[in-house]
């Protein structure tokens, strides 16, 4: 019985170490949604298999591959990338701006100097999801607290403490990506594409800045006073 179990062990052992093919990681995939399933091999021991293709599964369903020869052949029929929002005209190699094909992580440069450029992908992807974040927190914390975005913030604090360790979460997580080279035009799922995001993201900014302004002139939480 013990020669059996050793052998079992061993041979458990060898499967564990040696290399899956494409078959077989796709097989072990299908076992289980979870990140780990345990099976026991011996008395007081167990391996564990960890359950492959699920980031396979969420790229096929959610993510878009962005070729060089789409980005050349939009900046050749997109107006708006003719020139920028100072009207002058994208330069290959200039500081700004740049041509689509240079300023995108898929085809450009992944350095964090390029990705946080003026017209980079980070700069305004990252402000626009703290902005859709802020603007909703502000929205709660008054209706709750009854105080301004300007009194959570700087009287209390607890409302700074809270943002500050929210804004590095949303930064890492935005910039991972980039520099892996995809941007947010990659990743889609269901209404939730990249242009929503984008223009929900610059609707919550102008909010946002309004949202400040209004109280400072009024004293008065927003939310609680007209909501």
């Amino acid at each position: 019985m013990a020669a059996i179990m050793a052998s079992l062990t061993v041979a458990a052992e060898g499967l564990r170490s040696a290399p899956l093919s494409s078959s077989l990681k796709r097989s072990s995939s299908c076992q289980s949604s979870f990140g780990n399933v345990r099976t026991p091999l011996a008395p007081g021991r167990w391996t564990s298999i960890r359950c492959e293709g699920i980031r396979e599964a969420v790229d096929k369903t959610t993510k878009k591959e962005i070729t060089r020869e789409e980005i050349l052949q939009n900046q050749e029929v997109n107006e708006s990338e003719k020139q920028s929002v100072f009207g002058a005209k994208p330069t290959s190699g200039s500081f700004y701006p740049r041509p689509e094909v240079e300023r995108r992580p898929e085809t450009g440069d992944k350095s964090l100097d390029s990705i946080f450029a003026f017209d980079g992908a980070a700069p305004e992807t990252i402000n626009g999801r703290l902005a859709m974040v802020g603007i909703v927190w502000a929205a709660v914390a008054e209706k709750m607290s009854g105080l301004t975005v300007f009194d959570q913030l700087y009287t209390q604090g607890t409302g700074l403490v809270f943002y500050v360790a929210l804004v590095p979460l949303i930064a890492y997580a935005s910039i991972v990506p980039m520099l892996n080279g995809e941007s947010t035009d990659a990743r889609s799922f269901g209404p939730f594409t990249a242009r929503a995001e984008r223009w929900n993201g610059r609707l919550a900014m102008l909010g946002f800045l309004s949202l400040l302004l209004t109280e400072n002139f009024i004293h008065a939480p927003v939310f609680r006073s007209f909501f």
